[in-house]
Order: C-alpha cells, then sequence, then structure tokens
C-alpha cells in the first residue's frame, strides 16, 4: 500500500508480520511511523545506516536485521539453459499468484533447500525473501532461484530489479550483477525492545 513517506507491505511471516519501507527517512518521518506502529512483528526498513536510525526510533523499537543493502540491477533479457537446470538431486517449482512469482528448490525427499520471490510493479520488480538452507549452500541453488525468479520478471515486461541484500547475500548477487546503491537499515517492534 503507498504511503506519503513509502510503501506498507503485508509479509505474513511470524514474528515479520508487516514492513514499512521508507523511500527518505528522517527524524519525524521514524518517530511518527514507529510511534504509531505498535503492534508486534511489525518491521521498518530504511536507506540510512543503523547510527542514523537507531536515535529517531519511539520506545519498543529496536534495530534488527543487522547491516543491509539496497541493490538494483538489469534483468536479463534471456539465459541459457545450462544456468537455470536444476542441479541433481534437487526439483524447482515455481509459480505466480496474486502478481508475486515464487520460487521454491526442494531436494529430492521434499525437505527444503532453497526459496525466493519476486513481485512485478511495472517497468520494475522486487525481490525478496531469498534463502538457501545452510545445509544447501554452494550449489548454485541460491543462483537458480535467483536467474528463475529474474526471467519470470522480465517476461512480463519488468527491465530493472531492486532487492535489499544481507552482507552474506551482497557476494551473491554482485556476482550475478546486482549493485549496491545504498545502505538499508531494520527495525521491528517486539521483544528485544526496550520498554522506556
Amino acid at each position: 500500500m503507498p504511503r506519503t513517506w513509502g510503501f506498507t507491505i503485508d509479509v505474513g511471516l511470524p514474528g515479520h508480520v508487516v514492513r514499512h519501507v521508507l523511500h527518505s527517512a528522517d527524524e519525524a518521518t521514524v518517530h511518527k511511523v514507529t510511534e504509531h506502529a505498535t503492534a508486534p512483528g511489525i518491521w521498518l526498513k530504511a536507506f540510512v545506516p543503523p547510527e542514523t536510525l537507531e536515535p529517531w526510533l519511539a520506545p519498543g523499537w529496536h534495530l534488527a536485521g543487522g547491516t543491509g543493502y539496497l541493490m538494483s540491477a538489469s534483468l536479463p533479457t534471456g539465459h541459457t539453459r545450462a544456468q537455470t537446470e536444476t542441479p541433481d538431486g534437487y526439483r524447482l517449482s515455481t509459480w505466480t499468484r496474486a502478481g508475486v512469482t515464487r520460487a521454491l528448490v526442494r531436494t529430492a525427499d521434499g525437505a527444503f533447500a532453497a526459496r525466493g520471490q519476486i513481485a512485478v510493479t511495472g517497468l520494475g520488480a522486487v525481490v525478496d525473501q531469498v534463502e538457501t538452507d545452510p545445509a544447501h549452500q554452494r550449489r548454485g541453488l541460491g543462483r537458480l532461484v535467483m536467474r528463475r525468479l529474474t526471467a519470470a520478471a522480465a517476461g512480463q515486461g519488468a527491465t530493472a530489479g531492486v532487492l535489499g541484500a544481507t552482507p552474506e547475500g551482497r557476494a551473491l548477487y554482485e556476482a550475478m550483477g546486482w549493485r549496491a546503491l545504498a545502505p538499508l537499515t531494520g527495525a521491528m517492534r517486539g521483544p528485544g525492545s526496550s520498554e522506556t
């Protein structure tokens, strides 16, 4: 849902129910948004360093999610079969519902291995929730998920993508042609907050 200060996204995960993303952060806006969002599991993301965001937060909020980066890339127009082949021992499922394309990699016996999702918003696309289970890292599954998602978005007319990356994820994305644009800091309302 668009807001004057950014967007509100229904994430729907335990401990991460809603996410407010501020396209430009200042002390008054951050304080107003965090002061009015009082339910647990609400997150805020802003394109400022942690040391800038933390003093702007209302009581009951704390920094969370570690250091992050806003990244972007032009979406590729095609992939070779080798780039999108699923490694032996894994199976990949993709589906689109309500404008969001999801990719899920499972082992042959059905265990979770990797996942991610992408939503197209006109010429842009937003990548979210990309993760690989630690037991299945370094097997090309993150690249497979990203290639499948970006191909799906390009097929829907998107030409550029954005995502929020962790330091670990940043290395993968940079190797795939993404570039860091700004720091991305998260805060949340809930457990671990100091009520003052």
